[in-house]
């Protein structure tokens, strides 16, 4: 009769099994919050120590019916630490007398084949292993448990709903709180392909609109180029119809305005003006001291 693993240890492994299950099968982790997740724990903690008293009044049974040599031997046995008992269990050589009673009827060259036990630590991990494949392939396939397309489009929605309560609840910009970010460039670029390009052509390079790549410009209303280039988005030309008002017609918002102002200062100011020479359009109207 061998000593019986420890209760607590027994409790141990169903919370951390009760764990891996709920974490599997209840997202964002809310489970610890969930009264259906400590009512489990209770319950099983409860059936455990039912469990465990049963199995003592079992063991005091079977106790009596050892002989005294039997008695002393598993004494001791149970006696041992638990922590040691599987440490021996998996890393304790046996004696020669031990290996008398697993030694394999063959060998070679003078070589011994002994039926050893796996180790106990080797068991438990595959078995455990075997186990949790199992669980993780069912909660996979007939669940949306580590789903990449499910997470993508929570995680997604998620997103565009905390920038939409972000836009919401902060007012777009305005002319005189606008300000140059690099951050916005790559945003900005997105403005200008779909609202600007059709006339001022690819890079800002002009076609039907003037290149806005050199510092030559019709209007200047304001002192700094991103300033200026913001006033005409946001109020259009008064030179040429076509240069529309795209933020007072409501196509475009301030955080639009903004972002594409700090493209097109992108480009002007940050990289290489684009010349006829280039295919790009001609300059017009006067060059520009902008202030930084």
């Amino acid at each position: 009769m061998k000593p019986r693993t420890p209760v607590y240890i027994t409790i141990a492994i169903i919370l951390a099994i009760l764990f891996i299950v709920y974490y599997m099968f209840v997202p964002n982790s809310s489970f610890f919050s969930s009264p259906y997740f400590w009512g489990t724990v209770v319950i099983s903690t409860i059936l455990t120590l039912i469990h465990n008293s049963i199995g003592d009044l079992i063991e005091n049974d079977k106790f009596k019916k050892l002989t005294d040599v039997e008695k002393l031997a598993y004494v001791e046995e149970k006696n041992k630490p638990y922590f040691k008992g599987l440490y021996d269990s998996a890393f304790k050589k046996q004696t020669a007398t031990t290996e008398q009673d697993i030694l394999i009827d063959h060998g070679f060259d003078g070589i011994m084949e002994l039926d050893n036990q796996l180790p106990k630590w080797w068991l438990g991990l595959f078995y455990f292993g075997v186990a949790y494949c199992i669980v993780y392939m069912i909660s996979f396939f007939l669940t949306d448990f580590a789903d990449t397309k499910v997470e993508y489009d929570e995680e997604y929605k998620a997103q565009t709903a905390s920038i939409a309560e972000y836009m919401k609840n902060t007012p777009p910009p305005t002319i005189e709180n606008a300000a140059f970010s690099a951050d916005n460039i790559e945003a900005g670029q997105e403005v200008f392909k779909t609202n600007c390009v059709s006339c001022h052509g690819e890079g800002g390079k002009g076609g039907i609109g003037p290149n806005l790549t050199d510092n030559s410009w019709i209007n200047q209303p304001e002192k700094t180029l991103f300033k200026n280039v913001f006033q005409m988005v946001e109020n259009g030309s008064p030179n040429n119809p076509a240069m529309q008002a795209f933020g007072k017609n409501g196509i475009i918002n301030g955080f639009d305005i903004q972002n594409v102002a700090a493209y097109i200062y992108h480009i002007n100011q940050e990289l290489k003006p684009l010349t006829p020479a280039d295919g790009a359009a001609a300059p017009q109207g006067t060059p520009a001291n902008w202030e930084k």
